[in-house]
């Protein structure tokens, strides 16, 4: 093991690990495979939207000598404390898939950490201080994308009971509500539209994970009742109402606004295309559906 550190934050580069992980055996990968998939499937209850072929030139054998520092190293960029997404223990869902691919790959596995949130592609991936971030919205144009291997959306949290079938930010009970939602994000376009801001509580979109959590607050706050409805991105809201009791509704049905529903891809640098292409065929091979008979 060794240990690093980005000196202009202070944050630590864990650990690069000897081994990624103990699974062995394509029916082992793909059961871990599957398995994220099942996570990803409670988050937010959407199907998920498999690539469906790679170009021909991502099955040839790549020259990644020049895009990748340490072509050895899967070098992951991920966030310290961001479950269940990735957190410095390697808990997340995403670590695990790092854990398969490193693996497949033949290659050690090492991560730098950074609070993704304002400056994390620019002070990770953009500095070569990483290869890949393991999930990013398809189309944002700060990586290239990889083929996506899970979409999915925001949700709203409620407690069971009198909103029982509520699926929409245009239901009519929602006038009477104080729903709690994450400044800046597309629900927010929503609420404004419906005329709902006024009684809405807003928490922060730009935080340092490792002291701070917006989901975490919200959740506290519909347990406690200062807020009626909660709206979160959709894994964040699977994640911290299933313990808590609360009900999560995907965002599917309102309309006339900002996308509310994503594909969810890997993020490399514009210039790494054999790289990118690597990745994607590791997400075709592995997806549920290439394993079926």
């Amino acid at each position: 093991m060794h240990r690093d550190e980005l000196n202009e934050t202070g944050l630590t580069l864990p650990r690069a690990q000897a081994r990624a992980t103990g699974v062995s055996g394509k029916m082992a990968e793909r059961a871990l495979f599957c398995s994220i998939f099942a996570i990803l499937t409670l988050c937010s209850p959407i199907a998920s939207a498999w690539a469906q072929g790679a170009p021909p030139s991502a099955r040839e054998a790549p020259d990644l000598s020049i895009e990748l520092i340490d072509p050895n190293v899967l070098r992951v960029c991920a966030d310290p404390h961001n479950l269940p997404f990735s957190n410095d223990k390697g808990e997340g869902f995403e670590n695990k898939l790092a854990e398969l691919f490193a693996e497949k790959l033949h290659k050690r596995l090492a991560y730098t950490y950074f609070p993704q949130a304002t400056g994390f592609v620019r002070m990770t991936l953009g500095s070569h201080r990483c290869d890949v971030i393991m999930g990013f919205p398809q189309g944002d144009d700060l990586v290239q994308s990889t083929n996506p291997y899970y979409r999915t959306a925001y949700a709203l949290v409620y407690k069971p009971g009198e909103l029982d079938g509520l699926d929409r930010i245009s239901d009519e009970r929602l006038k009477q509500k104080r729903i709690g939602v994450v400044a800046g994000t597309p629900p927010a376009t929503y609420l404004a539209k419906e005329s709902l801001l006024g009684k809405a509580k807003p928490y922060a979109l730009m935080i340092d994970t490792r002291i701070d959590s917006s989901a975490e607050a919200m959740i506290k706050d519909l347990q406690s009742g200062e807020i009626d409805v909660g709206i979160l991105w959709g894994p964040m809201a699977g994640y911290y109402a299933r313990t808590a009791g609360l009900k999560v509704v995907p965002l599917l049905k309102d309309s006339g606004g900002p996308q509310l529903s994503y594909r969810i891809a890997m993020g490399v640098r514009g210039a790494d295309q054999n790289w990118k292409r690597q990745l994607s065929r590791l997400i075709q091979e592995t997806s549920p559906r290439s394993t079926r008979s």
